[in-house]
């Protein structure tokens, strides 16, 4: 029978995070650019989870550490979306060549 072992987890977390980073350096489109961040720290969730679950069984804290970081995410979604919004309203655009606001 097959086993799933720890190199399986960090090669899908590598190709994870290697598709979120190709997303975040190539997209223009504000949305797309979040869930590119998203999929990278799903990936960092998915190598805390697997390191935690084969180094330390019982102790529980890759898992606290994958909440804190779904709980940053989600903050960051939330601020990174206020923001998308207040700047569409006023530029009717999410790409990222027009968020111009903050320069001098």
């Amino acid at each position: 029978m097959f086993s799933v072992g720890l190199d399986h987890y960090l090669i899908l977390s590598a190709v994870l995070f290697c598709i979120g980073l190709v997303g975040v350096i190539t997209q223009r489109n504000v949305i797309k650019l979040i869930m590119c961040l998203e999929i990278m720290l799903n990936a960092v969730n998915i190598t805390l989870i697997a390191f935690s679950m084969y180094i330390t069984p019982a102790a529980l804290t890759g898992q606290l550490f994958a909440i804190f970081v779904m709980v940053v995410a989600a903050a960051e979604v939330a601020v990174g979306i206020a923001i998308v919004f207040s700047i569409y309203r006023s530029r009717e655009s999410v790409d990222m060549e027009n968020f111009n606001l903050l320069k001098w």
